[in-house]
């Protein structure tokens, strides 16, 4: 559809544009959002034919052809790698004798992660991207369209456009201008402190423990990785989400915003986590071992966190979805959104009466979990 000069349409994929033209409209330089990132998905095939996750970026060109105004799109044929689950909505409509799938979900792939969801050279421009969402919904015969990991910020902007916004908790570590990990431990309570301590110490004895970012990264070290990401995606979800290649191609072409975590005994790699770096925040995304060794998964995936966003100067770190076993080793319970479009009106009322006693949870236990975190309590 057509406003004026401007052209609201779907593409086949991110890779359709130039890199520098996209990577303007991200704002906050979140690694997810990237050309690089979302490129790296589909060039590997962890996206597209046969991965029910098939690329339809929502965007709006000049006359010229110039990209203003983007969503990273999907047409999607189930609801795996979402970490926001809408099984049930699958099934209550299903019930009542219509399809679900196949949706438009708006994210980041596989991406447990907080981020822009609209990515705008203008805010003006916003309405007409979620305008074209609904529109592509309508014309295809689509049940529905949902906006996953939604930063703060641009939740106002769904809202005001009519999607009903869902809210849920993950625990992220925030740095409170912190010069030192030990300064950090500092505002734990006394017995949290010494167990955190004993966690490090025992982690890593023994072992050597390397970080690796950039042209550091070789082939036989993400040959590692994958190995990792393997044994643990086969137990998580039953089938890793990513390909080999897409490592080698986030390596290659995004490997300065890439920390990745490995764990040796001796000369042998027995276990590795893979952090991005963006303008805000460290977020950890993978991990996996060969072998179990008490405390490393803390170590490799929190703890060594902690270390770089205090080096970086990065405001928080984001650990990806679940865990509370976070909460004991300092993270914090954070609201994070999403945003949804439902075509039908009696499935959407339905929907927005349950998102409604669902926030009310949601932040009944955020209260809870506030109450039980390993800082020192003020008298």
């Amino acid at each position: 559809m057509s406003d004026g000069e401007l052209t609201v349409r779907l593409a086949p994929g991110v890779g359709e544009f130039d890199a520098s033209e996209w990577n303007a409209l991200r704002g906050a330089d979140n690694p997810f959002m990237s050309h690089e990132f979302l490129t790296s998905l589909e060039d590997s095939g962890s996206v597209g034919s046969g991965t029910g996750w098939d690329p339809a970026p929502i965007t709006i060109t000049d006359e010229a052809g110039k990209l203003l105004a983007a969503m990273p799109s999907y047409a999607k044929g189930h609801s795996q790698g979402e970490y926001v689950f809408d099984h049930a909505w699958a099934d209550a409509l299903h019930r009542a004798g219509r399809n679900y799938y196949p949706k438009i979900q708006i994210a980041a792939p596989f991406t447990p992660a907080s981020g822009p969801r609209l990515l705008l050279s203008a805010p003006s421009l916003a309405t007409h991207l979620l305008k074209g969402a609904e529109v592509v919904c309508s014309q295809n015969g689509l049940s529905s369209a949902h906006a996953t990991f939604v930063e703060p910020a641009q939740v106002p902007i769904f809202e005001e456009e009519g999607w009903l916004i869902r809210s849920d908790l993950q625990f992220h570590w925030l740095n409170r201008d912190y010069d030192s990990f030990d300064e950090f431990l500092g505002d734990l309570a006394s017995r949290k402190r010494k167990n955190l301590r004993k966690e490090r110490e025992a982690a890593v004895r023994g072992l050597r423990i390397e970080r690796l970012s950039g042209d550091a990264i070789k082939p036989e070290h993400w040959d590692a990785f994958w190995v990792f990401y393997q044994d643990t995606g086969a137990r998580k979800w039953g089938t890793p989400y990513l390909t080999r290649e897409a490592f080698t191609l986030m390596g290659e072409r995004m490997g300065d915003r890439i920390v990745l975590i490995l764990a040796f005994d001796g000369d042998e790699p027995i276990a590795g986590a893979l952090n991005f770096v963006g303008k805000d925040a460290i977020y950890g995304r993978y991990w996996g071992c060969t072998r179990d060794v008490r405390f490393l998964h803390f170590e490799l995936c929190y703890y060594q966190a902690i270390d770089i966003a205090i080096e970086l100067g990065l405001p928080r770190v984001e650990a990806g979805a679940q865990g509370g076993h976070k909460l004991a080793r300092g993270y914090e319970p954070v609201q994070t959104f999403s945003a949804h479009y439902l075509v039908d009106p009696g499935f959407r009322e339905a929907v927005a009466d349950f998102l409604e006693r669902e926030r009310q949870g949601v932040a009944a236990d955020q209260v809870y979990l506030d109450q039980r975190t390993p800082f020192k309590k003020g008298d």
